[in-house]
């Protein structure tokens, strides 16, 4: 599997997870500019953005990249408040009165699995703010 095919497994194994957790997705791989948001969804109280990250390994383990959320430095961390705050600039009617926020999700998948076996999801709520 190449690297953009299992990102895309993370992707919609943290669509489907928030799906279960009563979100609609209303976008994947939504670009804002140059930007590109992973997820949008909502449910009757949140209007998420979503970056997703997905690594070969358990949370609790040392890997030599660290952790996913590790991967959403400043530079992407200002990106994705930018392409946020376009996007609802864009679409107030989308987004009405509900709260945005921008979360992370961090899937974990089995590396010793040729179809990448989902071993953990790590959902962190506003894990970007001003």
């Amino acid at each position: 599997m190449n690297k953009r095919s299992f990102g895309k497994t993370g992707e919609n194994t943290a669509a489907i997870y928030l799906e279960n957790k009563g979100f609609t997705i209303v976008g994947h791989n939504v670009y804002v500019g140059k930007a590109e948001i992973d997820l949008i969804a909502k449910n009757e109280n949140f209007f998420l953005f979503v970056e997703v990250k997905t690594r070969r390994q358990r949370p609790e383990s040392n890997s030599f990249y660290g952790r996913p959320g590790s991967a959403l430095n400043y530079n992407k961390k200002i990106h994705l408040l930018a392409a946020a705050e376009g996007y609802l600039h864009m679409h107030p009617d989308i987004s009405g009165s509900l709260q945005p926020r921008i979360d992370l999700i961090e899937v974990y998948v089995d590396p010793s699995s040729e179809t990448y076996r989902v071993l953990d999801i790590v959902h962190i709520p506003n894990a970007v703010h001003k």
